[in-house]
């Protein structure tokens, strides 16, 4: 199959072309405001398909709007029954549309010429109006609130929100990318005259604000936001795509001293702290027992032994551990442990904690093995 996209080089054209190469679709005819525009002449000719993305959004004159949105579209209809090439044609339209603004009108111009094209030659058009679209690769300080809040916020740069309850309609991406490669495939969602991408997400510029704050704090407090969410775990892949190239890390506290070195990872309410324990040969840590709090240890270098005992008898419990067999040991409550590096360089050990330490209430009681 041979595919045309037009606007190839923007935040949702870039998109759809990354993925349908994933997908192995290799006949892809990239049309952009760098392309010779005699090459569109032989691109409908031989398209199968037609992804029609380009398009102005925030010109210098409004007199742009029409010659962006409804004028190559008006070129691209023209060249296609020129060649009498019917191809199915999906064009990227706005909710904008139906607004009586210069932008909204230059769409829905574009919107009823694929309309009325439809009607000439009984080619298949499939118009889609998007509300907000966010993700990767979109451009920052131009016309989404959410690339540019993101960009800044990971820069520490002032953003601007004139009313935090505005609610917001909003697609995802990757949503955008899966829906327009059904319609591809023929399996486009439908709803009336104007096909839609199912999954919309709902919430207030205030909320997504937060959102963005608590990403930027998650660093600094070793946490993970809520991935059970869907627009959560959305956003956040969003933000990161965002981050200056020179922040992609950042530091740990390590606390350190002469048996080695503990260090919190990952914080979260609802599912624990992952840390990292590093201990120097011969080293004994632990000796120390829970009511309810449980652990799990993987040694992923080094070798060593994990101790046991159940506070009530006299009976040690040995589990060999090394970084050559990964295996899990749980630490059950009610039993004193402790773990000795037995090798003859540093064992690293992965340790995972059903709940976060609280200085108040730290559930840990001093008992040797």
């Amino acid at each position: 199959m041979k595919i045309l996209v037009t606007g190839s080089k923007g935040f949702i054209g870039k998109n759809l072309v990354a993925e349908l190469r994933n997908r192995n679709y290799t006949d892809i005819f990239e049309y952009g405001r760098e392309t010779d525009p005699s090459l569109l002449d032989e691109y409908c000719k031989e398209a199968d398909f037609i992804f029609h993305l380009a398009g102005v959004n925030r010109p210098k004159d409004q007199s742009e709007y029409m010659d962006g949105n409804y004028g190559l579209t008006s070129v691209l209809l023209e060249t296609l029954k020129k060649h009498h090439n019917t191809c199915p044609v999906m064009i990227s339209s706005s909710v904008q549309a139906n607004l009586e603004n210069p932008y909204g009108i230059s769409k829905k111009a574009g919107e009823d010429l694929l309309f009325r094209y439809s009607k000439e030659t009984d080619a298949k058009v499939l118009v889609y109006r998007f509300p907000n679209v966010f993700g990767k690769w979109c451009r920052p300080n131009y016309n989404s609130a959410i690339a540019t809040f993101c960009y800044n916020v990971a820069r520490d740069l002032p953003i601007s929100v004139n009313d935090p309850g505005v609610v917001m309609n909003l697609l995802y991406i990757d949503d955008v990318v899966e829906e327009m490669i059904s319609a591809l495939n023929g399996n486009e969602n439908t709803k009336g005259d104007f096909c839609e991408v199912p999954i919309v997400h709902t919430t207030t510029l205030g909320e997504i604000v937060d959102l963005i704050y608590s990403f930027k704090m998650s660093r600094e407090e070793r946490s993970i936001p809520d991935m059970s969410d869907v627009f959560t775990k959305k956003l956040y892949s969003t933000y990161l795509s965002y981050l200056p190239e020179t922040q992609f890390s950042y530091d740990l506290k390590m606390n350190i001293d002469d048996r080695g070195s503990f260090t919190e990872f990952i914080k979260t309410n609802d599912r624990g702290q992952v840390s990292v324990n590093i201990s120097k040969p011969g080293i004994t840590k632990g000796n120390h027992w829970h009511h309810t709090k449980n652990e799990k240890f993987l040694v992923v270098n080094g070798k060593g032994v994990i101790r046991f005992r159940n506070i009530n008898t006299n009976e040690i419990i040995e589990y060999f551990v090394s970084g050559d067999k990964m295996e899990v040991v749980d630490i059950p409550t009610g039993y004193t442990h402790n773990i000795e590096n037995l090798g003859d360089t540093n064992m690293v050990t992965i340790m995972w904690a059903n709940e976060l330490f609280d200085p108040e209430k730290p559930d840990t009681y001093f008992l040797e093995v």
